[in-house]
């Protein structure tokens, strides 16, 4: 890395003013924009809607813009964080460990292994779309342009808003109480930080992805 890359930094004024959009947008459209879609009563298409097309124009887009043109103030490049390198392949272990943690819940809670009757098209779609999104997003863009601050205050603050942006799904599908009485919510943290991790030290966004979507994966099918 250059010395230029090493003092260049993303203006904190783009990361709120891009920060602020995301949240207000995607509130917006859980509020407002799901439950019409919803009354439609197909879930095909709602998933599609909201997590193909609003969630990649609201959160995917303009991620991407802003890494391009912010790449030089970034931990990882665009280009970098996309080719898969040997450091990858030291952290594919981490793949069998969730899907263990996942197995073993699923035997302690009394669980089958049979894939759910209501698992369809619609919980692949949003297996596909969150898990890019959500990492591109939160790890590919702002871990990456936070991470100067240092890894654990970075990770830290990027749990925090994580969580955050589950707010709006939790209150409209009424799970918001439930999720911190029950400490559901110490789960999406924890997944943050893992997430953050792999993209950290494999300083590439496809192993946060793909661990994602494998996550989601296996709970939409057993859960």
């Amino acid at each position: 890395m250059s010395e230029n890359k090493k003092t260049e930094k993303v203006p904190v004024k783009i990361l709120l003013i891009y920060s602020t959009f995301l949240y207000a947008a995607w509130s917006a459209v859980h509020f407002w924009v799901e439950p019409w879609i919803d009354s439609l009563e197909n879930d095909v298409l709602s998933a599609a809607v909201i997590e193909g097309v609003f969630k990649n124009l609201i959160w995917t887009l303009p991620a991407l813009i802003l890494i391009h043109k912010y790449q030089d103030g970034l931990f990882v490049g665009l280009k970098e964080m996309f080719t898969p390198n040997k450091t990858c392949v030291k952290y594919l272990w981490v793949f069998p460990a969730m899907a263990a943690y996942i197995v073993l819940g699923l035997v302690l809670h009394g669980g089958s292994f049979a894939i759910k009757g209501t698992f369809g098209a619609d919980d692949i779609i949003v297996v596909i779309f969150v898990g890019l999104t959500e990492e591109l997003v939160f790890r590919g863009w702002l871990l990456n342009a936070t991470e100067r601050i240092g890894e654990n205050k970075a990770l830290a603050i990027n749990a925090a808003m994580f969580l955050l942006i589950h707010f709006p799904t939790w209150i409209v599908s009424g799970a918001f109480v439930n999720n911190f009485v029950s400490f559901g919510f110490v789960s999406i943290i924890a997944l943050s930080v893992i997430f953050g991790l792999m993209f950290l030290r494999t300083r590439n966004i496809l192993v946060p992805i793909a661990l994602h979507m494998m996550w989601d994966l296996l709970l939409f099918m057993w859960y």
